[in-house]
């Protein structure tokens, strides 16, 4: 069965609540979520400027950088549309940010800057490289992944009430947009949901969002 393309995939079909879903779409992306996941976590390890600089060298590695990347392939031309919904489209912005997550790491563990940033940006290097590889066959959910990683990485670092209020209503927001966007599939939403989940919660062994 032919899947349907996207409700807001043509420019005049923009307005009323499918332009409202697809600004939503576009503000809570995986980019926007893990910048502000980096300034919650880089201020909670290292109150103040500290902290904030930190968070600011990780979000402008794992979050601008990604984006500035996307804005230029479609500027010139190579990609058809920001949600990418063409899989090979989305090889480049891909391992751009893999590449890019890859330094936020290694500047973080260089230069001894919060653990909880370093564990985020090795978060991003694993879950954008699996991204990948699947990406490669199938249009797994990007923002399901993303919403349910931030979900997870709340619950575990400032509790889970914090989660439950903050985190499960962008997890559920998220999903039922792409979905009424006709973005993804169920099975797409529900994988990338999983492979949020699963990428945390893989890191966990090694020491990482575990406080103490």
């Amino acid at each position: 069965m032919k899947r349907l393309p996207p409700l807001d995939l043509l420019v005049h079909n923009r307005t009323g609540f499918v332009k409202a879903a697809r600004i939503y779409s576009n503000v809570v992306s995986p980019p926007v979520m893990f910048a502000v996941v980096g300034l919650a976590f880089g201020l909670y390890a290292q109150p103040g400027l500290p902290g904030f600089l930190w968070a600011a060298v990780y979000g402008l590695l794992v979050s601008l950088a990604p984006i500035l990347v996307v804005l230029y392939l479609l500027r010139s031309g190579r990609i058809a549309e920001l949600h990418m919904s063409n899989t090979r489209e989305r090889h480049i912005p891909y391992l751009s940010a893999i590449l890019f997550a890859g330094i936020a790491f290694a500047l973080i563990a260089r230069f001894n800057g919060p653990d909880l940033l370093r564990c985020l940006a090795l978060f991003n290097i694993i879950e954008l490289t699996a991204l990948a590889v699947i990406n490669r066959y199938w249009l797994i959910s990007l923002h399901a992944t993303g919403a349910m990683a931030a979900a997870v990485l709340l619950g575990l670092v400032f509790g889970w009430w914090v989660s439950l209020w903050v985190g499960i209503p962008l997890v559920v927001s998220v999903c039922w947009v792409r979905l009424f966007l006709k973005r993804h599939s169920m099975a797409q939403i529900v994988a990338g949901l999983a492979l949020g989940t699963a990428v945390v919660l893989s890191l966990l062994p090694l020491g990482c969002f575990v406080l103490i």
